[in-house]
């Protein structure tokens, strides 16, 4: 008899990236509420950006702050870490949620995503997309381009459910008016939330979140960043660029994207060999929020690693008197 192939231990780097979401997170905690969205961003991506270069990678930012959010930092292109193997393309977002910090709400995150080079989507000039996203029991059964009914039918039997019994997350936006119609004539129940929807793929796939799918128009970007989590929660997501005008129609043509095409996760990052964190900002359905008792920052963090499926939540006490000591981060 064959003995299965066994394969040494090899190095998870989403153990190290969890201190760049916290770090990103505490630095965001602070502007909680205060109402400048800017100024939670900018200490966010300081933070971000500090802890990333600290690590051994040779990161390419492939999916940035840069363009969609003017960011001064943490561009589409730019290298981070130390230079050494291996050789990655990154994702991040230092805050998912940016008027949600500002404003006190709830469902914020700070997240990255890691994977080989040359193996994450590039969304170019295309800034959103239609999208579906579930967990594990669903994979093989969703089709975006099949009616709302067909797919949430599909989705309540392949999770032994009523349709009534299901709850869809959806961005709220008036672009999503008649999708909203659609859901509630199936009679499944739905979770509006004004931004976040990396958070919203992955409640879909993460137990006890109460959300059993994602759909919608959302970020482009924010769907390769799911993507990379999805892959260890053994969720899927598929998605169809959605031009906002007759502009990004014609960018899109010229750069000879596929408006019609459907976007599978392998599409989306094409390995298995991905690393995804995620730490809350605020509290939600996925993760707590940065909380603040006795001296000490609380974080919340999702850790998680394609290659093996394995999803870590990692509870940190951080004591921000001795942080405050060797760190130039503001917490």
């Amino acid at each position: 008899m064959n003995s299965p192939m066994v394969q040494k231990p090899t190095r998870n780097l989403a153990l190290e990236l969890v201190r760049v979401t916290e770090a990103a997170a505490m630095a965001a905690g602070r502007h909680f509420g205060r109402g400048a969205k800017m100024d939670a961003d900018g200490a966010a991506v300081d933070a971000m950006r500090l802890l990333l270069n600290e690590i051994e990678m040779d990161g390419k930012i492939v999916i940035g702050e840069g363009e969609k959010d003017q960011a001064p930092m943490l561009y589409n292109g730019e290298m981070v870490g130390n230079g050494e193997p291996p050789i990655l393309d990154i994702a991040v977002d230092p805050v998912e949620g940016t008027e949600l910090v500002a404003k006190g709400m709830p469902n914020a995150i700070a997240t990255v995503a890691a994977a080989p080079r040359g193996t994450m989507f590039d969304p170019g000039p295309m800034f959103y997309m239609s999208k579906i996203a579930v967990g594990p029991e669903a994979r093989d059964v969703v089709d975006i381009d099949a009616p709302v009914k067909d797919n949430l039918s599909k989705i309540a039997r392949a999770k032994g459910m009523d349709m009534g019994e299901l709850t869809v997350v959806i961005l709220d936006r008036p672009r999503h008016a008649q999708l909203i119609q659609e859901v509630r004539d199936c009679g499944a129940r739905i979770r509006l939330i004004p931004a976040g929807d990396v958070a919203g793929a992955l409640m879909a796939a993460w137990p006890g979140t109460g959300i059993d799918v994602l759909m919608g128009i959302g970020g482009t970007p924010e769907a390769v960043l799911a993507a990379c989590g999805l892959r260890a929660l053994r969720g899927t997501i598929q998605g169809i660029l959605w031009p906002r005008n007759p502009q990004d129609r014609q960018q899109a043509i010229e750069t000879g994207m596929d408006l019609s095409r459907v976007l599978t996760l392998d599409d989306l990052v094409a390995s298995d060999d991905t690393f995804f964190v995620a730490t809350g900002i605020s509290e939600g359905p996925l993760l707590d929020g940065v909380s603040y008792s006795g001296g000490f920052v609380h974080t919340h963090s999702l850790v998680a690693r394609g290659l093996t499926c394995t999803v870590r939540e990692i509870t940190a006490h951080h004591h921000l008197e001795t942080l405050a000591a060797i760190s130039s981060i503001p917490y």
